[in-house]
């Protein structure tokens, strides 16, 4: 009889602590790995990993899969990619605690920030919960392909308590405060990791409303930290515009001096505040310096607006001439826009403005997609060289591949046109890989693959600024863990959460995304297939073989923070 469930042979291990990558064996038995190095015994189920890399599963603690944990058995686009735990419930936005007369506002809040379509949500969910460990038991009772873990988001929690009051964005009395403390403390007692919250204007219901969290007091958001504080349990998570950023990174600061519990905030660089990034990362070090536990997410590439014909948006959005046509099938769409007529009235109407988008940030995304595109490869730039107008450029790609063609236009991470600043952020002793929203976003954004990126762009591809794979596997695996108290994952050591990936790092290839209308209801998603990834094991089981599913289930709700085992 074998001695282990599975034995990973003679891969290249990079095994997430930062130790330089060594040939090894990897054992897995019940779940767990039991050796590492030269495996004498034989496993049940034996892999050849001569050549490729073996690496924990990575850990991706920003996505927004609240709403397809219910529906979906398989959390893709994420699973693909070589995530095998996500935290989801992030930027305050969620669908517990619930009332029933407010559970379509939920929707519309979720609709408006993450631009997951309402009729899916609406058609996808069940709502057979109204508090938040209600919701846990619930999306607990379906097996996934990867585990998964949610947070108290504040945007639920203040309508629960306050009504319409928090809705408005009134101010919270000190009972409202108390009892949101009471239901944060209760909700990650039964499980969530943490609290959620959104400070930024961005983020807006689909009716255009501010979310309820913008303008909340520091008074609330120190009263609901210190409920987990006294509770010695869960993190705390923060996405802000930092506009005033005395006032706002102070907000950030009281949380973690009060409650004495971990937080992190989105980081980025905007073009409104080219150099705030700068000032935040010293901001987290002079906190970690003074004994806080403060992360900084870091997205590893542009966040960028993905724009189609089947996309959320496209270059002529707003133009009068397309807009007659907007509601039609994409055949007939395309077809119109190929008839002289329309194509001389669209363009017509475009002269003389860019309409929504400037072509100089705007580029073919390509196959494989180019994430650190060139100047000289915009939109602007070719139409320039070719001696026609750039809208015209823009027409004729969006109608490639039948209409199915995409550009990209990266808004935030690239001001100076290039990823240095995303280095210098990935550098930093505080900070982690995120903000990859998987699962939201899914008619304008596909970031989900940001594990893929990291590995790819900055391990292999870049002419300048690369990393050591050791590095970057102990940033997205161990590190993210450990950012939201999952110590027990993100290490392939004994003992350790049998979470693995065996990866052709040469053959390491994203293919650009594509529309699926694979959601409830019929509802349109970006989702982006990968080339590369061997083999990813969840719990000890195989989940996927060379990026099909294997049919295995073992992915489960994580139920609070987890040890570091013995």
């Amino acid at each position: 009889m074998a001695e282990h469930d599975v034995v990973i042979r003679n891969g290249t291990v990079i095994d997430g602590t930062g130790a330089d990558a060594r040939t090894a064996d990897v054992a897995i038995t019940g779940g767990v790995i039991t050796e590492v190095g030269h495996v004498d015994g034989s496993g049940t189920h034996e892999i050849d990993a001569d050549g490729a890399l073996v690496t924990p599963g990575f850990v991706d603690i920003h996505t927004h899969y609240d709403g397809q944990a219910v529906w979906d058995e398989r959390l893709q686009p994420s699973s693909w990619h070589g995530v095998t735990t996500v935290v989801m419930s992030n930027c305050g936005v969620g669908f517990a605690p619930v009332r029933e007369e407010d559970r379509n506002r939920l929707v519309e809040l979720m609709e408006g920030v993450e631009d997951i379509p309402g009729t899916a949500i609406h058609e996808g969910i069940s709502w057979e919960w109204e508090s938040l460990p209600e919701y846990l038991d619930a999306i607990e009772r379906r097996r996934h392909d990867i585990d998964f873990a949610a947070q108290v988001p504040h945007g639920a929690l203040r309508l629960f308590v306050m009504g319409d009051r928090g809705g408005r964005g009134d101010a919270a009395t000190p009972e409202d405060i108390a009892e949101m403390g009471r239901l944060a403390a209760e909700a990650v007692d039964a499980g969530a990791l943490g609290f959620t919250t959104s400070r930024t204007r961005n983020h807006r219901t689909i009716k255009g409303e501010p979310t309820p969290t913008l303008k909340a007091a520091r008074e609330e958001l120190v009263g609901i930290a210190d409920a987990l504080g006294h509770l010695g349990k869960g993190v705390l998570q923060v996405v802000s515009d930092f506009f005033d950023i005395d006032d706002e990174f102070g907000t950030v600061r009281a949380m973690a001096e009060s409650s004495g519990r971990p937080i992190s905030i989105s980081l980025a660089q905007n073009a409104v505040f080219p150099d705030q990034w700068r000032e935040l990362l010293d901001r987290l070090a002079e906190g970690n310096d003074a004994g806080l536990k403060m992360t900084g997410q870091v997205a590893p590439r542009p966040v960028g607006l993905v724009l189609g014909l089947q996309a959320s948006m496209n270059p002529f959005l707003g133009n009068p001439a397309y807009v007659e046509i907007a509601s039609l099938p994409l055949d007939e769409r395309v077809a119109a826009m190929r008839g002289d007529g329309r194509r001389a009235a669209i363009l017509a109407a475009a002269e003389g403005h860019n309409g929504v988008f400037g072509f100089d940030r705007i580029f073919e995304l390509g196959d494989p997609p180019d994430y650190e595109p060139k100047a000289e490869n915009s939109i602007a730039a070719r139409a320039q060289r070719e001696g026609r107008a750039a809208t015209e450029l823009a027409y004729d790609l969006v109608l490639g591949d039948d209409g199915t063609a995409l550009l990209y236009t990266p808004f935030l991470n690239y001001v100076g046109g290039n990823l240095d600043a995303t280095h210098e952020m990935l550098a930093h002793p505080h900070t982690v890989p995120g903000l990859g929203d998987g699962g939201a976003h899914v008619g304008t954004i596909c970031d989900a693959s940001f594990t893929t990126t990291l590995l790819t762009l900055w391990g292999r591809d870049r002419d300048r600024g690369k990393f050591e794979l050791p590095y970057l596997v102990q940033q997205h695996c161990r590190d993210t863990a450990r950012t939201v108290g999952l110590y027990d994952r993100g290490v392939l050591a004994p003992g350790y959460r049998a979470d693995v990936n065996v990866i052709d790092f040469d053959g390491l290839r994203l293919s650009p995304p594509e529309i699926h209308h694979d959601l409830p209801a019929g509802g349109r998603r970006l989702l982006q297939k990968v080339q590369g990834y061997k083999h990813t094991i969840v719990n000890g089981v195989e989940t996927y073989r060379d990026g099909e599913a294997t049919g295995a289930l073992p992915g489960a709700l994580v139920r609070g923070a987890q040890p570091t085992p013995v």
